[in-house]
């Protein structure tokens, strides 16, 4: 297997361990150091992502789309399209989002060190022209 494939494969297994809200496969995929950026800027540590779901956090459908690998020796930036049916307690957060994961490799497997969501598009009213 190629490193692109092995990264692909790992974020394959993230979806769907954040598909089937299972924190303990989770955390056997993110580094001791893990960070997660979500999508209105909050920055989370590897313990708060993992306690999410019994935080209110449910995930019922969850995909990464187009995912784009670019490797650097024992790392690797991945940027795609994160798509999910999500409520937490409750209220509704699905949607589409920008997604960048940073994979390392410290020893002999690929695990993600960063999550990072933000929004796919900014509203019109708040475009800009170049």
């Amino acid at each position: 297997m190629t490193a692109s494939s092995n990264i692909l494969d790992l974020v394959e297994r993230w979806a769907a361990a954040e598909q089937r809200n299972d924190a303990k496969l989770l955390d056997e995929l993110l580094t001791d150091d893990f960070t997660g950026v979500g999508p209105v800027g909050f920055v989370i540590s590897r313990k708060q992502w993992l306690d999410r779901f019994d935080k209110g956090l449910e995930n019922r459908a969850f995909t990464v789309e187009e995912p784009q690998v670019r490797t650097y020796g024992g790392a690797a930036v991945v940027v795609g399209v994160q798509a999910q049916e999500t409520s937490v307690r409750g209220s509704d957060s699905s949607g589409r989002f920008r997604l960048s994961l940073v994979a390392v490799r410290p020893a002999d497997r690929w695990l993600l060190a960063n999550v990072h969501i933000g929004p796919l598009q900014y509203p019109a009213a708040t475009r800009t022209s170049a």
